[in-house]
């Protein structure tokens, strides 16, 4: 694999203005605190992707390119959200596949069970999000259809599709179970079909507060119409790149193990960026309450990115070592994982979240480095006049302590996985994104100052 280059530059944002402390502290003790002034001026290295032959590599093995075009279709204008629910579903449906390939391994020595138990749960997790993504969306989902002709008799073009009459109500619906998607024929396979089912079952559970169901063969018992789900998520298309390019080349069952794990986590990458998208377009139109929605659905795309990292852990050592040497991946100063010039942008955009603060708090920052971010934001959380600006800044510091989270986990995945001596290099690159500064110093110095605050407080002075 190509070598992917770390560099660091200054950036400069909104939010990075020296601190200054309060005018004014309660009595005479003074708040034993570090150095908020040195840490606001302190702002963090940007984040670089590897050189474009690096990204072309990596690409090159996962197949991106031609992900991105099933990613970036755009056949239902009247769906604002399809670009944010697609890839998620691509995602999940690319888990159907790697349940079927880990029930498929000879190996003996392969550790099937715990293999099985993982990617259930994870394809459970993967459903909570998507219902709870289908819950916040905008527009309307293409959904499975039907005609009726004068007599009443329903023109379906697959068997799969069931009808529902709605009780007290003079419509009917439609149920229909995709003809493509591997869920439901794994559901027919003796050796998949207890983890099918209950993954059936967990469609049924999320996608119960939405308008609609999946039509992945759940129970339906609401009666609910189905998403066209093979016209959003095109199984066929996608499972056309279930190989990578060397998998005729190299004898190895991880092979298409480590391919599949990192074309979710590409997948719920590209979701997390839409996400964003909107998460700024909410704040800027100032819909405060949505965007703190949208903060903590990304603080749990990723949860779940970290979720899928973890699944290294139940590679095989020597085969996965085996692996390494024969896709070429030399040890290098920075971890595989940012061979992703998605992930890095997006763990950027993350961080660059914090210039958004001063808006949602109605101020401007001071240039000449006075307090009034944090003052406004000690206002806020005293005063609470605003409850939804107070959990869309919430939101924010969750995003951050999951996006550090990510790669704390990815570090102890490395050295696990390859030995610490071996990741040393790149444990030091991993260091500099969840060792770094808070992204939010004016909120960190004002939940400090207000904490000092009301420790001062009497007793019985109120909440």
């Amino acid at each position: 694999m190509a070598d992917l280059g770390w560099k660091t530059k200054r950036v400069t944002s909104v939010d990075c203005i020296p601190i200054k402390s309060p005018r004014k502290l309660l009595g005479s003790n003074k708040l034993s605190v570090p150095n908020l002034a040195s840490l606001r001026g302190c702002c963090a290295a940007e984040l670089e992707a590897a050189s474009s032959s690096a990204c072309s590599a990596y690409e090159h093995y996962l197949r991106l390119p031609e992900l991105r075009k099933l990613w970036g279709r755009r056949e239902f204008p009247d769906w604002k959200s399809e670009p944010l629910i697609r890839p998620a579903l691509h995602a999940l449906e690319i888990t159907f596949r790697f349940v079927s390939t880990v029930l498929s391994d000879p190996r003996p020595y392969a550790n099937a069970g715990e293999w099985e138990r993982r990617l259930e749960s994870l394809a459970v997790t993967q459903l909570q999000l998507i219902g709870a993504l289908v819950e916040s969306e905008e527009g309307s989902a293409p959904i499975a259809g039907s005609s009726s002709n004068s007599t009443g008799t329903l023109a379906r073009g697959g068997s799969s599709a069931e009808v529902w009459r709605v009780p007290l109500g003079a419509s009917t619906v439609v149920s229909q179970t995709s003809e493509a998607s591997l869920l439901p024929r794994l559901a027919a396979w003796r050796r998949s079909e207890a983890a099918a089912e209950r993954i059936q079952y967990a469609v049924e559970c999320a996608m119960r507060r939405c308008t609609y169901t999946l039509g992945l063969g759940e129970p339906n018992l609401a009666g609910k119409q189905c998403l066209d789900y093979d016209s959003v998520v095109k199984p066929h298309a996608l499972h056309a790149l279930r190989q990578n390019p060397y998998h005729d080349q190299i004898q190895n069952h991880e092979n298409q193990a480590l391919y599949t794990i990192y074309q979710i986590l590409e997948s719920w990458v590209q979701s997390a960026t839409e996400l964003l998208h909107r998460i700024e377009e909410r704040i800027e139109t100032k819909r405060f309450s949505l965007a703190a929605v949208d903060c903590f659905l990304l603080e749990r795309v990723w949860k779940l990115l970290t979720d899928t990292d973890d699944l290294h852990l139940l590679m095989d050592p020597a085969d996965l070592l085996r692996l390494k040497s024969q896709l070429d991946i030399r040890s290098e100063t920075v971890p595989f994982c940012f061979r992703s010039a998605a992930l890095v942008e997006l763990t950027q955009r993350c961080r660059d979240l914090k210039q958004w603060v001063p808006q949602i708090l109605g101020v401007e920052a001071d240039p000449a480095g006075g307090p009034r971010v944090q003052d406004a934001a000690m206002g806020l959380y005293r005063e609470r006049a605003a409850p939804e600006k107070i959990h869309l800044l919430q939101g924010l510091q969750a995003v951050e302590a999951a996006v550090k989270r990510f790669f704390y986990s990815n570090k102890q995945v490395v050295e696990a996985v390859v030995g610490s001596l071996e990741a040393r290099g790149a444990g030091e690159s991993l260091s500099q994104v969840f060792l770094e500064p808070t992204y939010f110093p004016s909120l960190d110095a004002a939940k400090t100052f207000l904490g000092n605050e009301l420790s001062h407080r009497p007793a019985n002075g109120g909440s």
